[in-house]
């Protein structure tokens, strides 16, 4: 879908990577932050949601944040219900 295959490799090392923008970059901070929700028990550090804001409008950042908790609900599921991705045709 036009994405480069460096950009697609470097997804799991993004901080590492010269391949995201600014607001990529802050819209995976905030993907991570909400995904690992055990590693901070007071939830998603004001820094991250600060980043994300700073470059995404609120009806831009609601949409974002449906589509991490989207694909949590769905990986949860998937964990719960002993799927594998990959295995739908």
């Amino acid at each position: 879908m036009g994405e480069s295959d460096e950009r697609l490799w470097s997804v799991a090392a993004w901080r590492d990577t010269p391949f995201f923008t600014d607001a990529e970059r802050a819209a995976l901070a905030l993907t991570e932050a909400t995904t690992r929700i055990a590693d901070n028990s007071a939830g998603v550090a004001d820094d991250s949601w600060d980043k994300a804001a700073a470059h995404f409008a609120d009806e831009e950042l609601a949409a974002l944040v449906t589509a991490i908790a989207s694909v949590n609900a769905w990986n949860r599921i998937n964990v719960a219900a002993r799927l594998s991705a990959g295995n739908f045709h």
